[in-house]
């Protein structure tokens, strides 16, 4: 992407383009034509399965005031006590907390181009796929990559086990009741 193709798109998505062009990742962001603030509508509008939306949760640490992101993988929930054994007590971050630290709202938060970088965890379910998506920096941006991408991506965060297990297949003629997370969007 060159800096004129850069200035067109919005302040987030040029942050991403500029992090993964500077650290050599293969492709650039997208922009889909509607929004994709849940990981259900970025799979739907890619046409890949739920599972390959990388999913950028952003919690509050408690002891420092400091940002935690928790990519995990579109099908899985953070297990917040996963997530707490590794860094320490965590809580909800609201709209606020998410902008001030990323600089991305909420339904566009990506694992790359943080205001201030956040400590970080990627859950290994997402080594499950050769190829995920992730949000790039607005809720209309993606960005292609393999899960192994992320650990040189997000400066050598550690992949570790943080989702819930999987939710129990419903038998046929039911339908699992669902309830969307749409705290760090689609990725």
């Amino acid at each position: 992407m060159c800096g004129a193709e850069l200035k067109s798109l919005p302040d987030g998505v040029q942050r991403v383009a500029r992090v993964l062009q500077e650290m050599g990742h293969p492709h650039v962001p997208q922009l889909l034509d509607d929004a994709a603030r849940t990981a259900q509508q970025a799979a739907d509008a890619l046409g890949v399965t739920l599972g390959q939306i990388a999913k950028s949760i952003i919690f509050r640490r408690k002891s420092d005031d400091a940002a935690v992101l928790v990519i995990t993988s579109g099908d899985r929930r953070v297990d917040e006590k996963k997530v707490d054994a590794l860094v320490g007590r965590t809580g909800r971050a609201d709209a606020d907390f998410v902008k001030a630290r990323t600089g991305f709202a909420i339904g566009g938060v990506s694992p790359v181009g943080h205001l201030q970088p956040p400590v970080t965890l990627i859950d290994r379910d997402l080594l499950r796929f050769d190829e995920i998506w992730a949000a790039a920096g607005h809720p209309h941006a993606v960005f292609r990559l393999r899960p192994q991408d992320l650990p040189g991506l997000t400066g050598g965060a550690p992949v570790a086990d943080v989702a819930q297990a999987p939710a129990p297949s419903a038998p046929p003629g039911t339908q699992l009741a669902t309830h969307p997370d749409t705290t760090g969007g689609a990725a």
